[in-house]
């Protein structure tokens, strides 16, 4: 893929960039690891300044910011903004909390026989970030800002669709005050992503992109012993059951299908409807989801734009005619929009069976898939019956069921009664195919650490030991 910004809405290449060349790499590389020595070394006090300018920076500058994010990936110009205003609330989160959850963690010296025993968290070095464009700036902060302020560096691989977006991320935190290199963008293409992992000065590195995506990174990593973060796909199940709120539920169902033009690894993409409520929820769903209005993201009326990249229409084109071709209804859309751009309508399906790819592939789109479930039992083993696990969603007033749901989803997060979403305040990850760590909350600040055991004995007595033990 070229380096390029490209309108999703219209198709006009806008703007294109060449990839650094390899000294320049390198030299970047050194930077980053220059800036680690010295940004270790600032105490918190200052860190969290910077990280302050930083989150003053994003909201002085949100309008023009939010509209260079609908121009390269074609969200919709009030979710660009939302986008904004959340980074620099994860700015200001991380500011305030980070010297409270990397605090050393004190141990029972007596039990050990040291005079002072603790656990210590220190930062590794440089991360290589390889992030996506459907969220192009939080899924970059939400990594940057615990990372920076418990004393890594980072280097930003970001997605060849949204160059300018990534050119602003890698000034930023300079411009707020942090060292020279602390945090810089590589304009570069994804084959160079093993090289710069495999360079010894870099110490980690984290994904948010495919399942592919992360199993090259990993096999790199594993190869060169280096800790990784992974947030892949998803296919996250909206369980409803016969206590929930009906109207609630399908009003949120649709916000869930349809959020990012439906390019979201936590979106809802399978509904699975108790067969009681069934034919209640799927007649408000289709309605909702037909009445959504399609047009330019940049219009304040638009609630869905285009797609962001033309290979990601086609892909969803191609497992919509696959899911009718095999005998699925189209309930509702089931086609791309009209005229030039990567336009495709927000869409219903029922009736699909597992030799259909909708069935367990992620659909990254505005399509969603309905499903008739028996009972609860059933339900969870619909909800269940992916390689995914990012999230769950479950809609019930029933508090037995809500706790059955919490215990056997086969998810990373589970929301009762709203939709899957991102808070710092929460960790954020997945199991199975849909990867492994977590961000955000202090399990995010402290994935890039050395959690240091330290032991301090008294300098007059002799030191013990156990010897039944290494």
């Amino acid at each position: 893929m070229p380096i390029a910004t490209i309108d999703p809405a219209t198709g006009e290449v806008v703007k294109t960039f060449d990839a650094l060349p390899a000294e320049q790499i390198d030299a970047a590389i050194g930077r980053s690891a220059d800036a680690f020595r010295a940004l270790r070394a600032t105490p918190f006090g200052r860190r969290t300044g910077w990280m302050r300018a930083a989150a003053d920076l994003l909201e002085a500058e949100q309008n023009e910011l939010s509209a260079l994010v609908t121009l390269e990936m074609g969200k919709t110009l009030t979710a660009a903004r939302a986008e904004v205003v959340k980074c620099a609330k994860d700015c200001r989160f991380y500011a305030e909390h980070a010297e409270q959850f990397l605090a050393d963690e004190p141990a029972d010296s007596e039990a050990v026989g040291a005079l002072r025993a603790y656990a210590r968290y220190q930062p590794l070095g440089p991360v290589l970030a390889v992030m996506p464009w459907n969220f192009p700036l939080w899924q970059t902060i939400r990594f940057a800002a615990p990372a920076l302020m418990a004393g890594n560096t980072g280097l930003l691989k970001h997605a060849s669709n949204v160059p300018q977006t990534a050119l602003y991320l890698g000034e930023l935190f300079t411009r707020a005050g942090f060292p020279a290199g602390a945090f810089q963008t590589l304009l570069v293409g994804s084959d160079a992503v093993e090289s710069v992992l495999s360079d010894p000065r870099v110490r980690a590195a984290t994904l948010t992109g495919s399942e592919k995506a992360g199993r090259s990174v990993a096999a790199v990593a594993g190869r060169e012993l280096k800790k990784t973060v992974l947030e892949l796909g998803g296919s996250d199940p909206f369980v409803v059951l016969p206590s929930a709120d009906i109207d609630r539920a399908a009003q949120v169902a649709t916000t869930a299908r349809t959020q990012n033009n439906g390019q979201s690894c936590i979106a809802a993409k399978r509904f699975i409807v108790h067969t009681e409520v069934y034919d209640e929820f799927v007649a408000k769903f289709v309605a909702n989801m037909s009445a959504l209005t399609v047009g330019d993201p940049m219009d304040d009326g638009t609630d869905v734009g285009p797609l962001a990249t033309e290979q990601g229409r086609d892909d969803v084109e191609a497992q919509v005619a696959d899911a009718v071709e095999q005998g699925a209804s189209v309930l509702c859309g089931g086609r791309r929009g009209d005229g030039a751009g990567w336009w495709y309508l927000p869409t219903v399906i029922a009736g699909l069976t597992p030799e259909m790819r909708m069935y367990a592939e992620e659909v990254f789109g505005p399509v969603a898939g309905v499903y008739r479930a028996g009972s609860l039992d059933e339900a969870i083993e619909l909800a269940n019956a992916t390689p995914y696990g990012l999230g769950a969603s479950a809609w019930t007033s029933d508090a037995p069921e809500s706790e059955r749901l919490i215990n056997d989803f086969e998810a990373g997060m589970v929301f009762v009664n709203g939709m899957v979403t991102s808070y710092p305040e929460l960790p954020f990850g997945g199991v199975k195919n849909s990867g492994y760590g977590r961000e955000l909350a202090a399990a995010g600040i402290r994935e890039f650490c050395n959690l240091k055991a330290v032991w301090v004995g008294d300098s007059d007595s002799e030191t013990s030991a156990d010897s039944a033990t290494e």
